[in-house]
């Protein structure tokens, strides 16, 4: 066979795929829904599974869907993860993706409820489309399509499913202490083309007993720049809100702080509506050690440069700084913090600068979680493949791999990168309100998936 014939064989055998995924994918959008209308997020509700009742039947209603399909399905009896497998043979590829979502915020700022999927300008909108119910099923609907073409799968691939990314991964070390490890893997819970470096992540609290008498919350999670912050009404804090320029609310007894949320790997896109809250009690004379510090290092400053310097590399980036929740109890003052650390950094050396700068404000250092960093060689056979099935489908040669600030299933086994699905030039929504997906750029994630599966089967 001339090398014409052979073209035109892989092309009639593209068109054949895209048909199935055209026929495939009304079941994909109803699967979807079924997904994002269970507000699987971290909730202490007194039941025996470790995240909550609904994050339990999210993690249900996935192996549902995958045994639907055809998959061979697993859950763990304690409800810490799940996997849907398929084929045969020694090689092992895992995909894996989170069920878990962050809380939706401020529901007054969705245009729809965040747990009624609704389609509209060709953009579908829930928590959880984009991060990372809508990739993930992506990811199976890809191989779902192949095989329903006719494709004969020579490897094993099993989807991994965990349910406390979004939080403390407790879930995926107790899938590997007890499961198979993959050769090799993916997780659909980023941006095209790959990421082939992801910066460290600690979380920690900065804790001070509570001298203000003040006593309020605010925040949804650590690794979201907080949207919002209410408090009781206060005609002086309205007063001094407006002299800063800081965006608010009246309403009833209360008082918003108006912020914009973004994932704290761009914390510097956003804006901290308790750093502003914050900010704003120092100028009115109700200190705080949380206020002072927040005002002399973080207030005008995009990466806390006053903490710990320039703190940057070549590969990954500036450092990363979030004061993502805050509480002030009768007996301290609690800042919750996200940090996204260069991988070429040592995280004792944040840790001390931080330490030594709170020390300063009668703050103490607390560990809250920290993830090592990862970078995966771009000559790697993992990396070629995988942007080799990217270029093949959208034929963007210009777009290279990606360093990050995120934090990735990538991390927890070897040999394994985050790859998807955000098409380069669209807009990350992941943890804001009116989170959404371009339907046709899940369509096209798809497709590059397919070539994937299809580029590993050797």
């Amino acid at each position: 066979m001339n090398q014409q014939e052979k073209s035109g064989g892989v092309k009639l055998t593209k068109e054949k795929n895209y048909e199935q995924l055209e026929k495939n994918f009304p079941e994909f959008l109803k699967d979807l829904d079924r997904l994002v209308s269970i507000p699987s997020y971290l909730k202490e509700d007194g039941s025996k599974y470790p995240f909550g009742e609904n994050i339990q039947k999210a993690l249900e209603e996935m192996l549902k869907i995958c045994k639907e399909l055809g998959f061979k399905t697993y859950i763990d009896p304690a409800g810490y993860y799940g996997y849907a497998e398929i084929g045969e043979g020694e090689t092992l590829l895992g995909v894996l993706g989170h069920l878990d979502v962050v809380p939706p915020g401020d529901l007054g700022k969705w245009d729809n409820d965040p747990f009624t999927p609704v389609i509209k300008d060709g953009k579908y909108y829930a928590r959880g489309a984009q991060d990372d119910k809508g990739p993930t099923l992506a990811a199976i609907y890809a191989l779902k399509t192949l095989l329903d073409s006719g494709f004969k799968l020579k490897y094993r691939v099993r989807f991994i499913f965990g349910t406390d990314e979004e939080n403390l991964w407790r879930d995926m070390p107790k899938y590997v202490e007890k499961e198979e490890m993959p050769s090799i893997g993916f997780t659909p819970d980023s941006k095209f083309p790959l990421i082939y470096s992801e910066k460290g992540l600690l979380q920690c609290k900065l804790i001070g007993k509570n001298e203000s008498g003040m006593i309020f919350k605010g925040g949804d999670a650590f690794n979201s720049v907080p949207s919002n912050i209410v408090v009781p009404y206060d005609k002086e804090l309205a007063e001094t809100l407006k002299k800063l320029n800081y965006e608010f609310k009246e309403f009833g007894e209360n008082i918003e702080v108006v912020g914009k949320s973004v994932h704290a790997q761009i914390a510097e896109e956003g804006i901290n509506a308790i750093n502003r809250y914050l900010h704003a009690l120092e100028v009115m004379g109700k200190h705080s050690k949380a206020g002072k510090f927040v005002v002399d290092n973080l207030i005008g400053h995009k990466f806390a440069e006053p903490i710990f310097g320039k703190v940057a590399d070549e590969h990954s980036g500036e450092l990363k700084f979030n004061l993502g929740k805050i509480e002030f109890n009768k007996d301290n003052e609690i800042l919750c913090i996200d940090m996204r650390i260069p991988v070429t950094y040592d995280v004792n050396d944040i840790v001390d600068a931080l330490s030594k700068k709170a020390k300063e404000y009668g703050l103490e250092y607390s560990k809250y979680d920290f993830l090592k960093s990862i970078y995966v060689p771009l000559d790697s056979e993992l990396v070629t493949t995988l942007m080799s099935a990217y270029q093949e489908v959208t034929g963007d040669m210009k777009s290279t791999p990606i360093a990050s600030g995120g934090a990735t299933y990538a991390r927890a086994i070897n040999n394994c990168v985050a790859f998807g699905c955000v098409i380069p030039g669209s807009p990350k929504t992941e943890h804001q309100p009116n989170e959404y997906i371009i339907v046709e750029d899940i369509k096209k994630a798809i497709k590059i998936y397919m070539a994937a599966f299809e580029k590993f089967n050797k």
